[in-house]
């Protein structure tokens, strides 16, 4: 599938074309499911903030997730992380794909690369999360629903904000022990770190509305607290607001490497971890709505593409 440029959605159009050559190192897979990001909705629109390749600019859901896939000779269950993954085939490098848990459906499978990877490298990446600790999670999109089990399997306190209290039931049903709405507590920053373990702060804050946000998410850390940096959904408008006396740990991340996706695929196994996902799930040739969904904050979890 792929737009007639930059334009919206509306652009998007299903595109016919001959199977992909196969290299020597290549494997021909079949896609049965994808999952979409923000990244996607922003190129889409012609609004994503950094340089990306021409050839990636013009298709829809060029996102760095290929959803989950079948080995076309072997059958075997393979997840991938790369561009163009909205598609029925595709060629791609033997060292770009990972099995999935076995545990796991291709829907639940897709949600992998791009939001559960996020999440994990936040939490593991640098300084591991350790049990007792405090993370606040900002939202229900993917990123943080995956945080929230994440860190609730280490033996965490989580503290999660959202928009709407129906959004904030389905949090408690997953066991997050305090959930703020941030549409009715604008402090929400010092509310969390008040009900944090002790009232110290949060050891890890997941950041993902960007500049608009930065200033609660320093708030709700702890001393030499890790603010995870990780998109601009709330807007992207001039530089973040700090305070003054933030003595936190700013990381930027950018999904996460093959060993973290594997070691994070063993602890989804063996904490029998299953995605959220929206209950609304899109065929192929539902694309556009499935982008428009999403860009309306209409999903709880990840919102997902079946192929076939």
């Amino acid at each position: 599938m792929g737009p007639q440029g930059k334009d919206g959605f509306g652009s998007l159009t299903i595109e016919t074309s001959s199977l992909p050559p196969i290299g020597e190192f290549d494997v021909l897979v079949k896609i049965c499911a994808v999952s979409l990001n923000f990244r996607d909705l922003m190129i889409a629109k012609g609004i994503y903030y950094w340089p990306i390749k021409d050839e990636v600019v013009p298709v829809p859901t060029q996102t760095h997730i290929a959803g989950t896939m079948t080995l076309q000779d072997a059958m075997n269950n393979l997840g991938g992380l790369m561009n163009g993954g909205l598609r029925e085939y595709a060629a791609y490098n033997e060292n770009g794909l990972v099995e999935i848990p076995a545990s796991l459906s291709y829907r639940e499978g897709a949600t992998l690369p791009c939001a559960a990877l996020t999440a994990w490298n936040a939490l593991y990446g640098a300084k591991p999360l350790r049990a007792g600790e405090t993370v606040v999670t900002l939202g229900t999109g993917g990123v943080n629903m995956f945080a929230i089990q994440f860190a609730l399997a280490s033996g965490a306190q989580v503290i999660a904000t959202t928009s709407s209290d129906k959004k904030g039931e389905v949090l408690k049903k997953l066991g997050v022990h305090h959930v703020i709405n941030y549409k009715k507590d604008i402090n929400w920053g010092m509310t969390a770190k008040n009900l944090s373990l002790g009232g110290r702060g949060a050891d890890y804050v997941l950041e993902i509305s960007g500049p608009n946000t930065m200033e609660q998410s320093c708030n709700a850390a702890a001393i030499d607290g890790v603010v995870a940096i990780i998109g601009t959904r709330g807007g992207n408008d001039g530089a973040p607001t700090l305070p003054h006396i933030a003595l936190v740990t700013t990381r930027r991340i950018m999904i996460g490497s093959r060993l973290q996706f594997e070691e994070m695929n063993r602890a989804i196994e063996v904490n029998k971890i299953k995605p959220v996902i929206d209950s609304k799930v899109f065929k192929f040739n539902e694309a556009r709505e499935a982008f428009q969904y999403l860009w309306d904050q209409n999903a709880l979890g990840k919102v997902v593409i079946e192929i076939d």
